[in-house]
């Protein structure tokens, strides 16, 4: 299930079910299983662009194996995510230990992909070397077929020759673009494409900037569908199972009654009769009623995100494509603006993916919530978390679980938009028979009289929905400070 989800970009849910499989390990289970769902979470935190936890995942795959391909392997990917980080002398000691190994020269593959990868060190660092490697690389994988391969090493080309030979770049780029459409690799294709942004003019530039938008809308909505197939299979596959396990049961308890019945008298039988019939129509009323309330959900988080694409991401887009339409692209400025927009586009996607996936109530509750708290630390904002890990979350109900959850998630969106702060503060305590929460930032506040935004409408409703109380108290430019209580 975890790697279906990766193949389909759902990391966040990868993440999920991976972490879930972790808890089947025993003293008996097979290391290369464990190598293979640790390599499985490093990628997911790779694409999450959590990069400490990626290479920590990687290192424990990496004990995990015996086998010394597979260990170059893994190494390999640890300098990739160094190269992320932009780290790239330390990636580079790596790739020159990996480079002189036998199992490197022996496998065509990863001798192109390691020679790749240093090629590209070593144009990141100015090094005059770099084209020698990124065109060995290109020579294996074109003599061997490798396509995807051949992808990574045109868009690497392009990328080094973008400064001093414009006609190589684009020539480069092009191919990249024709092979990875070939192959149907849409994130190369898309790379490919801001490449030849980038070193285009004119009614080309505006004709690639158009395909990029388009490509990257369909990608945006492709994976968001497969995301939320997941999550309505997933939640079919349980009801289904409860269903089964309730009929099993009250098919067990009916017969039983029946036997016990058959001494009876006839007027306790036609009791029993009735009573039987009233849980038949109360069993058919409550499952009609989970179904309404289970449509009127999806209709809802359906409205929500759509409502989400449209404020987030339609205006940007939209502004993008006039100035593609109006502006004189082969100014440099205005190129910069354009890819500064498309950058924006591209984040804006990728949260609001985050913030409609999959909440886990179970044990990994406490730390996914840390997680999405974290995720809004930036080099602007520091979120701090005060926490004397005394609440015990496995006694809280999963529906008051979400709704803090997506409550503490709306207070950080809503920070992010419009508070302009630079440090928030998010505390938890409980008492014997309330949980609270606190929430302060050093922003602009609101105005004198609050007026709710709609964000933080919803947050109060969720709050009540569960017996609870959400306050706020803000002044102008003295920061905004909000509590949540509810009850245990």
């Amino acid at each position: 299930m975890a790697s279906t989800q990766q193949i389909q970009s759902d990391y966040t849910g990868s993440e999920t079910n991976a972490t879930e499989a972790i808890s089947f390990f025993n003293n008996s289970t097979k290391s290369y299983y464990k190598c293979a769902i640790y390599n499985i979470l490093a990628i997911n935190y790779q694409n999450l662009t959590d990069y400490d936890n990626a290479i920590y995942y990687y290192n424990l795959a990496y004990k995990q194996t015996n086998d010394e391909l597979q260990k170059v392997i893994l190494k390999n990917n640890i300098a990739v995510i160094y190269m992320d980080k932009h780290n790239f002398k330390e990636a580079l000691k790596i790739l020159l230990l990996l480079i002189q190994k036998k199992e490197v020269k022996t496998n065509p593959e990863n001798n192109a992909r390691i020679n790749d990868n240093l090629g590209y060190c070593y144009y990141k660092l100015k090094n005059p070397q770099a084209v020698k490697y990124l065109d060995y690389s290109l020579k294996i994988r074109e003599k061997e077929k490798n396509y995807f391969g051949m992808t990574t090493s045109y868009n690497h080309l392009s990328e080094y020759y973008t400064n001093y030979n414009n006609t190589l770049a684009n020539r480069y780029a092009n191919l990249a673009y024709q092979k990875a459409t070939e192959v149907n690799n849409v994130d190369d294709r898309l790379i490919s494409l801001k490449l030849l942004i980038k070193n285009s003019n004119g009614n080309e530039l505006k004709d690639k900037t158009v395909l990029f938008l388009k490509i990257n809308d369909s990608i945006t909505k492709t994976r968001q569908k497969a995301k939320n197939q997941f999550a309505k299979i997933k939640y079919d596959s349980k009801k289904d199972r409860e269903e089964n396990l309730k009929l099993k049961a009250q098919k067990a308890e009916n017969d039983l009654q029946l036997e016990r019945e058959k001494n009876r008298s006839l007027i306790l039988v036609i009791v029993i009769g009735l009573i039987l019939g009233f849980l038949l129509f109360l069993y058919y009323y409550l499952t009609t009623k989970g179904r309404r309330e289970k449509t009127a959900a999806i209709y809802e988080s359906e409205t929500r995100l759509s409502k989400k694409l449209h404020d987030e991401l339609a205006n940007d887009v939209y502004h993008t494509i006039v100035l593609a339409e109006t502006k004189d692209l082969s100014s440099p400025e205005n190129k910069e603006i354009l890819l500064s927009n498309l950058d924006t586009i591209y984040s804006g996607t990728r949260n609001i993916s985050r913030q409609n996936s999959t909440i886990d109530t179970g044990e990994n509750f406490e730390s996914e919530l840390k997680e999405m708290l974290s995720s809004y630390n930036s080099n602007e904002i520091n979120v701090i978390i005060k926490d004397n890990n005394d609440i015990n979350w496995s006694k809280i109900e999963a529906e008051k679980k979400i709704a803090i959850y997506r409550v503490l998630q709306e207070l950080l969106v809503n920070m992010k938009k419009h508070s302009q702060c630079t440090f928030v503060i998010i505390g938890f305590e409980e008492n014997d028979k309330q949980i609270k929460i606190s929430y302060s930032d050093n922003g602009i506040g609101f105005s004198e009289k609050i007026n709710l935004r709609n964000g933080l409408k919803n947050a109060e409703n969720r709050i009540q929905s569960i017996k609870g109380t959400l306050t706020f108290e803000s002044e102008p430019n003295k920061g905004l400070k909000a509590k949540i209580s509810f009850p245990k």
